[in-house]
């Protein structure tokens, strides 16, 4: 048996192997002491024909799934080795084979996923400048195809892993050098990375594989003239086979998608803009997917999550989503009975995956019969809808009645957890199974009439006809009868007090008796087999109405939630604005429960307001507003309706942002390195449609540094010439607010804010005009910082003020002179230091009178002549 061990451990050096022997899966060696430590199992030993003991521990059979879990979740493989064959048929030692490998990426098992999640096994194959990318989830049998060409290959591969989020990726060697992409996967990605051989990304292989499993060309599949793409779909069919070893017809198709059918989302603006997970504690409450998701099935949680991920930039089919949502949002209780028989509805995509993996047992077919009894009305619910994605949803659902009447026919209502031992078949079902349960029930009523005989015949009112595995049936007579005992009774079993007989009679009964229940068990279990290879071929029909069923979840969900929530029917368009009457947050909205959210408007276009200057103080809700405009854009984009009064949205190719501070240790970046790496990736990949979220660009520097890089930043995106792209700019360097009267396009936009003495009331509310003051010192006090520092800082500032800017100088390391004015010639800008005249020219035009107060008038009038007298 340690010979057959060793040679199948050669086979799979780098797995741990759980090697089948009766009721558990034993590890031996190097397998055993690893699994002790990391399952915290007893390490034994087992003679083995060598000088010393083999290590050995052990797990049983039938809860192995959860240590499984454990040991996949910690990055490492396991080869399932089971017996092979019968050991009762057996001649000598029992062959054993492996089964199947688990790896990170290919988990099926129900108990270690997470149903609202994809489990994506992720393949890149990168050659010079071009890559396939293939991401396959072995348990609901999605498998997504892209190639990538030209431009930054690895940033656009790491986005893209990014965005699928893989627990296991495999690279080419080529793909493995990049140092871009295998540190990316090692400090962004929680999947295991391996490289694999250059020898499994033959395309002539891959091309043979992938027709030979999906029995047609590569024209058929799109894939003609797509040999990057060929090859990382043949190297996952490859790993798939290699590891699942059945059950692949459960991958019946591709997804063939290219970047530009989605709004372009890197990591950085997915993790600023907390679409699925919030930043800081890496939960799903907090974040846009915890406001939207009101979805009933585990299908349709996965489906939302895909669709937040990844808007359209079809106007077409966003409308089609639109229209569908709003059918739903105006039919609440058609809404609302859809949303309660969804709720039953069980997982029928990874049930088949069970199912064709012939891994299901009775509970999991009949989990699926039970979320089939509620298609019909579904389907019938949907039978009147106008929207033609609501009509294409009612075409697609096939209510399956002949797959539902089989397993109610067939399978029992509690069915046993294993389908080897009998009791899982429904009496009616098989006539023939029922005549030998017949005869069983005949064989205990004949058991009852020996007993009554052999009491009779000896006068033994006590003898009794009893069982057990080892004896099988016997005649039981206590001590104290043993005289009456007949002489045709053969003794079997001497007890304390009794002594158990066997009679021919008897032993005829027990060969009867006991053929019937192994023939049960096994008629049993093959129409069992039966009718899941019947259910198993109707995956096509099963796969196509669960994926219609998740759509109309997602729908339902986006419905429900403009409900609850108040939210407006967005005009999606193919101009290039974007204008939001009284825009909210979605999901700071949704966390204050006690204080109304004040709304704001948003006009950006890439004409007269294709930049925003947004000035402010800390706190005063900046970054709230900058975030709602991007997610109200994205949810526009996604089909769903939004928090606004009224909302019109141009197609948006791409969201980027630059919020907040970070630093990137295990890469050796500083705070201002990753500030500065991210700028430049937008600048480099943002277009004209484009919306950039750009917060406190350049703060992590100098003064002049930083404010020198905001500005020839903001300069850059807001000219048409070199991007022109529709932006919001958040900045606390005041002098910036001059662009407004140099460059077009340009406008400014200040967070409306109440100072009382040292305390300010901030109104969140977006005004024009740029703002007088950062409040800094105010801020700092509602932080909780100690009164003597906030009176030192205070006198502090007034020096400062009263010395100008030369001040600064000496705390920067070296001397610094004054950025030199840009030629006139090319851009005609100003200086940095206006006149008064000039400044109080601003200041009056940023006043509005009709809001102003007696107080503040004379608190402007008094500002104004201060700077008048300077």
């Amino acid at each position: 048996m340690m010979q057959q061990y060793q040679n199948i451990k050669a086979e799979n050096p780098d797995t741990i192997l759980f090697f089948r022997l009766g009721d558990f899966y034993e590890m031996f060696f190097e397998d055993a002491k690893l699994a002790s430590k990391e399952l915290e199992l007893t390490l034994t030993g087992r003679d083995c024909g060598q000088d010393e003991r083999a290590p050995m521990c052990g797990v049983p059979y039938h809860s192995c799934e959860a240590y499984i879990a454990r040991l996949v979740a910690k990055g490492y493989k396991v080869a399932i080795c089971e017996q092979t064959e019968d050991p009762a048929k057996a001649k000598g030692l029992v062959r054993r084979e492996v089964v199947r490998v688990v790896t990170p990426g290919t988990v099926i098992e129900n108990s270690m996923l997470d149903e609202g999640k994809n489990n994506f096994l992720c393949v890149v194959a990168m050659f010079g400048n071009r890559a396939g990318l293939c991401f396959t989830d072995s348990s609901t049998g999605d498998m997504q195809v892209t190639e990538l060409d030209d431009g930054d290959l690895a940033q656009r591969i790491c986005n893209e892993i990014g965005r699928f989020n893989p627990s296991e990726v495999l690279l080419n060697p080529e793909a493995g050098h990049s140092k871009e992409i295998t540190d990316f996967c090692k400090n962004k990605v929680n999947g295991v990375v391996s490289v694999q051989p250059d020898a499994n990304f033959d395309e002539a292989k891959c091309s043979d594989l992938i027709r030979r499993h999906f029995h047609c060309t590569l024209k058929t599949l799109e894939l003609e003239g797509k040999p990057n793409a060929t090859v990382a779909l043949g190297v996952a069919l490859g790993y798939l086979y290699e590891t699942q070893r059945t059950g692949l017809e459960r991958i019946q198709g591709i997804s063939l998608y290219s970047e530009s059918q989605y709004m372009q989302l890197d990591l950085s603006t997915r993790r600023n803009l907390e679409l699925i997970q919030t930043m800081r504690t890496k939960e799903k409450r907090g974040s846009l997917l915890w406001v939207l998701d009101k979805t009933r099935t585990a299908m349709g949680k996965r489906l939302i999550k895909f669709w937040i991920e990844q808007p359209l930039v079809s106007c077409a089919r966003i409308t089609q989503r639109l229209n569908a949502v709003d059918e739903l949002f105006s039919e609440g209780i058609a809404r609302a009975e859809l949303g309660e028989l969804m709720q039953g509805v069980f997982d029928m995509e990874r049930l088949m995956t069970r199912v064709v993996y012939g891994s299901a047992g009775g509970r999991e077919l009949k989990a699926l019969s039970k979320s089939l009894e509620f298609l019909p009305r579904i389907k019938e619910i949907l039978q009147n809808a106008k929207a033609g994605m609501l009509r294409e949803i009612h075409t697609a659902i096939d209510p399956l009645e002949d797959v539902h009447d089989l397993i109610e026919r067939a399978i029992v209502d509690e069915p046993p957890v294993s389908v080897r031992e009998g009791g899982i078949i429904r009496k009616g079902y098989s006539e023939e199974l029922d005549d030998i349960r017949e005869d069983m029930t005949d064989s205990k009523s004949f058991i009852a009439k020996i007993e009554a005989q052999e009491r009779e015949r000896s006068g033994i009112k006590n003898l009794k006809v009893g069982y057990n595995r080892v004896f099988g049936y016997y005649i039981e007579v206590t001590k104290s009868n043993l005289s009456q005992v007949p002489p045709t009774y053969i003794r079997k079993q001497t007890l304390t007090n009794c002594e158990r007989y066997i009679t021919e009679e008897l032993k005829q009964l027990e060969m009867r008796v006991l053929g019937a229940q192994e023939r049960i068990v096994a008629m049993e279990y093959q129409l069992y087999e039966q009718v899941r290879k019947f259910v198993s071929d109707q995956l096509s029909r099963i796969q196509n109405t669960a994926q219609a069923v998740a759509r109309l979840d997602v729908l339902c969900s986006f419905a429900q939630t403009a409900a609850i929530n108040g939210y407006c029917r967005p005009e999606v368009n193919m101009e290039s604005t974007v204008r939001i009457v009284e825009g909210r947050h979605p999901v700071v909205e949704t966390m204050m429960k006690d204080v109304p959210f004040v709304p704001n408007d948003t006009l950006l276009d890439d004409d007269e307001n294709r930049a925003a200057i947004i000035t402010g103080p800390n706190m005063a809700g900046k970054s709230t507003y900058m975030r709602q405009t991007a997610l109200i854009v994205l949810m526009a984009q996604i089909g769903c309706f939004v928090p606004a009064a009224a909302a019109t949205v141009g197609i948006t190719d791409s969201i980027f942002t630059r919020v907040g501070a970070s630093d990137d240790l295990a890469s050796g970046q500083s705070t201002f390195m990753v500030e500065m790496t991210e700028v430049a990736f937008i600048l480099k990949n943002a277009t004209r449609r484009s919306l950039l979220i750009l917060d406190e660009i350049g703060r992590g520097t100098s003064t002049f540094d930083g404010m020198s890089i905001a500005r020839a930043v903001l300069e850059y995106v807001a000219d048409k010439k070199k991007l022109g792209a529709k932006t919001l700019f958040a900045t606390h360097y005041h002098e910036l607010t001059a662009l407004e009267d140099e460059l077009d396009g340009v406008k400014n936009y200040n967070i409306a804010v109440k100072k009382r003495g040292d305390d300010i009331t901030f109104l969140r509310r977006i005004v024009r005009g740029g703002a007088d003051d950062s409040y800094g010192i105010e801020v700092a006090k509602l932080a909780g910082v100690p009164d003597t520092v906030m009176a030192r800082a205070k006198q502090i500032l007034r020096q400062l003020e009263g010395e100008g800017t030369a001040a600064v100088r000496p705390v920067h390391t070296r001397k610094r002179k004054t950025p030199p004015p840009p030629e006139p010639e090319e851009s005609g800008q100003m200086s940095f230091a206006p006149s008064a005249a000039e400044n109080i020219s601003r200041r009056l035009r940023e006043v509005d009178v009709n809001t102003l107060t007696p107080i503040e008038a004379l608190n402007i009038l008094y500002e104004l002549c201060r700077q008048a007298k300077e």
